[in-house]
């Protein structure tokens, strides 16, 4: 009998361990997920700046492209740091769409491409984008480790006992991966 109470015990604290070993993994993966998306967000946040200037600076030159120009602008108007982070995301992928459209419009316009102070936010926007990219490429690995945690057994059950749950990848939506026609 008091061997059986050994092997009990032994089991119960093996279990306590192996309890703690799995939520500090949690908590170590869930704060790499948020270092993660902070990261991105600077970029993120770079480009929701540079967009009002680009903006202006096309509007001298693009009169009659006002339903392009609106659509950043009303997405604009929230303001960022109101936003949680799917919001982010989410408006984020809108406006990527919205300025893949205003640089197709924008070819139509040699002067512009020419104007000093738009080649230089441009050149600013393809940097940030090239940031956004890759911040986006750190991030999606991240969830994608998190997730793996999450959903594989037994850590899933773990993962439900701490209350962790999947977490969606910043992705493209299809709009994106569609080319942009332009009709002048």
């Amino acid at each position: 009998v008091n061997m059986w109470i050994y092997i009990v015990a032994i089991i119960l604290v093996l279990l306590i361990i192996y309890t703690f070993v799995m939520y500090n993994s949690f908590v170590k993966l869930n704060n790499k997920v948020k270092e993660a998306f902070s990261t991105m967000d600077v970029y993120l946040k770079q480009r929701w700046d540079l967009i009002p200037n680009i903006v202006e600076v096309v509007k001298g030159y693009a009169d009659y492209e006002k339903e392009a120009l609106n659509e950043i602008i009303e997405l604009r108007s929230t303001s960022y740091d109101d936003m949680n982070a799917n919001d982010k995301l989410m408006n984020n992928e809108k406006l990527a769409k919205d300025i893949t459209k205003l640089m197709a419009v924008m070819e139509a316009y040699p002067d512009l491409k020419a104007n000093e102070h738009f080649m230089e936010l441009n050149n600013k926007l393809v940097s940030v984008e090239n940031d956004i990219a890759n911040s986006r490429k750190y991030y999606n690995a991240v969830i994608k480790l998190f997730n793996n945690k999450v959903e594989t057994f037994p850590n899933n059950i773990f993962a439900k006992m701490f209350g962790y749950k999947s977490k969606d990848m910043f992705a493209i939506n299809d709009s994106e991966r569609e080319n942009i026609k332009v009709e002048l």
